[in-house]
């Protein structure tokens, strides 16, 4: 029984990154459409685009499920997004880079805009710093509404200033032809990009709710706890977007879009999905909850303080999200 469930998950996988594939190749013409700059299309188009399956998961799981277990799925889920884009994705990503320079597909130098990497790090440990520290005010309901508020608005904001923030000597990238365009012989205007970008979208959800279905199948069958699954297996799967598009990126040398990506998400998972968990769960951070989010603010940390201080990203030191996860996974374990 295990066997057919890892095959089915596999099966998932692949499906995950077919529509990764072609969500790529349509994000970056939809951006093109819009006169976005790479920055942009990274940080907002793919990374809330690609946000959505482990977004939609806690939400359900908190408003249309019932039980305890229903809130430590939500909790488990909305925690662990951040945990896993900042260290296992980080770490896939750095890892990707040495693998194509082997391949000499590239070189270990990623060409990396600096400024937008430093600033959804830092727009990501200001918004994550206040929703880990909203977990402390539990009798105060005005309180916490108002918080979870102004997150969603912190959101706006950063998003609004990602746009304004455009680079205005970005070197135009030639981009590969459109899927839809290549394979169906369709033009290649906006509507024919707007439906391949929807349905790879949706490919992607389809692929991810597959995998996490299989995976807790799996793990029921081994006996693992409802918090566990959440925080560890569930965004591992629902992550895989994030993870995927951005080692497709690297290897063509999108290296902002690959980071974007991935840190656009994060300010994203800090924001958006905590103020319904805020609002609608207990939102009591302890134990595993709190040490992911502690290491995911290790990782913020350390990946700013390398830019800020070597004036680079290097492969090399994204492989450090890596340590952090097994730290993670050993803490778990021991527990």
């Amino acid at each position: 029984m295990v066997a057919g469930y890892v095959l089915k998950l596999i099966i998932s996988l692949f499906v995950i990154l077919m529509g990764c594939t072609f969500f790529t190749n349509a994000v970056e013409w939809f951006g093109k459409k819009l006169n976005l700059a790479e920055r942009a299309v990274g940080s907002i188009l793919a990374a809330v685009g690609t946000a959505l399956p482990e977004t939609i998961i806690p939400i359900i799981a908190i408003l249309f499920s019932k039980g305890e277990s229903s809130n430590e799925v939500g909790i488990g889920a909305i925690a662990g997004a951040p945990f896993m884009l900042g260290t296992l994705a980080f770490f896939i990503t750095g890892l990707a880079v040495i693998v194509y320079t082997l391949l000499k597909k590239r070189t270990l130098k990623m060409n990396v805009d600096l400024s937008i990497f430093e600033r959804d790090l830092t727009y990501f440990m200001i918004v994550y710093g206040i929703a880990v520290a909203t977990t402390f005010i539990q009798n105060h309901k005005l309180i916490r509404t108002i918080i979870a508020i102004t997150l969603f608005v912190a959101y706006l904001i950063y998003v609004k200033k990602t746009l304004a923030d455009e680079s205005e000597n970005e070197e135009t990238q030639e981009l590969e032809q459109l899927y839809f365009t290549r394979f169906l012989k369709l033009p290649n205007n906006l509507l024919w990009i707007t439906l391949q970008l929807i349905l790879s979208l949706a490919i992607i959800i389809f692929g991810a709710h597959l995998f996490v279905e299989y995976v807790q199948k799996v793990a029921t069958l081994i006996g693992i706890s409802a918090l566990v699954l959440s925080i560890i297996i569930t965004p591992i799967a629902t992550e895989l977007p994030e993870k995927l598009n951005s080692v497709i990126w690297i290897g063509k040398k999108k290296d902002t879009l690959a980071l974007g990506n991935i840190t656009g998400a994060m300010v994203f998972q800090s924001s958006v999905p905590v103020v319904f968990g805020i609002i609608f769960t207990p939102w009591n951070l302890k134990g595993i909850t709190m040490v992911s989010a502690i290491l995911a603010f290790c990782s913020a940390v350390l990946n700013l303080i390398w830019v800020k201080v070597k004036k680079n990203v290097n492969p090399i030191a994204l492989l450090f999200g890596g340590v952090l996860y097994l730290i993670f996974i050993a803490y778990v374990f021991w527990i």
